[in-house]
């Protein structure tokens, strides 16, 4: 079996309701209680006969709506994968882009000529041209700028970072916060801290790109501090992450440290 299941397991915090930010009260005291993620597209093998190339995608099953964050760089490898891990691009309602560059947002007009009921979340930042290219298909645009809930416990963090503007996505689970991101370019301590100020709860698990290539090993040493202090529970660390950082993650987390590449499988349950 390829695809290795990491189950969460721990008490419900029913007694312990997190205190989340006023923009985001939720109609329901309950967070998601089975959440799948599957990797799709990036650029570490996982599982026996997907394609590889630079970039990221994943699927999450669990919330209100299905998620697509991120598209890849390239449609028919995109495709290619999600045939091979039996996911119906009809069954997404919502496509999530992490900021602009290529290798994230490459696959979408692929995408879009096969699924374009859906809406995507976009920073604000992005041309206009792509917005309209968008909307040319018939899916709807909603520009980022701020934190954004995108569903019933699943928020945007809005754009963050100076240059490169940039959005990560935030699931609150009953195990406590999944903080998804594409590249990381506003920094990745900044993007989980951003993560907790919108819902005051644990850290259960962070993971895609930390865009920490060519860090030293001292360098990732302060960032894995970071995340010890703040309290990060689980790790999975891929696309552009580099393998130093790879390795003093995982020699740091040990067992809570997840080996994440193309056709990985995550369930919180």
């Amino acid at each position: 079996m390829f695809i290795t299941m990491i189950i969460f397991s721990g008490c419900s915090k029913k007694e312990n309701i997190p205190k989340i930010n006023d923009k985001f009260k939720e109609t329901s005291i309950f967070p998601v209680r089975n959440l799948s993620i599957e990797v799709v597209y990036d650029n570490n093998p996982y599982k026996e006969g997907l394609k590889t190339a630079w970039g990221f995608s994943c699927f999450i099953e669990g919330t209100e709506k299905n998620i697509l964050f991120d598209t890849g760089g390239n449609g028919e490898l995109l495709f290619d994968n999600m045939k091979k891990l039996k996911i119906d691009p009809g069954k997404i309602d919502v496509v999530i882009l992490s900021h602009i560059h290529g290798d994230h947002v490459g696959g979408l007009d692929s995408f879009l000529k096969e699924n374009s009921n859906l809406i995507v979340y976009l920073p604000q930042s992005f041309p206009d041209d792509f917005k309209h290219n968008v909307n040319s298909y018939g899916a709807k645009v909603v520009e980022v700028g701020g934190p954004v809930k995108i569903c019933k416990n699943a928020f945007s963090t809005g754009e963050l970072g100076g240059w490169i503007k940039e959005q990560s996505l935030v699931i609150r689970t009953n195990k406590g916060l999944v903080v998804i991101t594409g590249c990381a370019h506003p920094g990745i301590v900044k993007i989980v801290e951003k993560a907790k100020e919108l819902v005051s709860d644990e850290v259960l698990l962070v993971m895609g790109g930390f865009h920490l290539s060519g860090y030293s090993s001292g360098e990732v040493g302060k960032i894995i501090l970071s995340f010890k202090d703040i309290g990060v529970v689980y790790v999975g660390l891929c696309h552009c992450s580099g393998d130093t950082a790879r390795r003093l993650f995982k020699e740091e987390f040990g067992k809570n440290y997840i080996d994440v590449g193309v056709g990985k499988k995550i369930d919180i349950n």
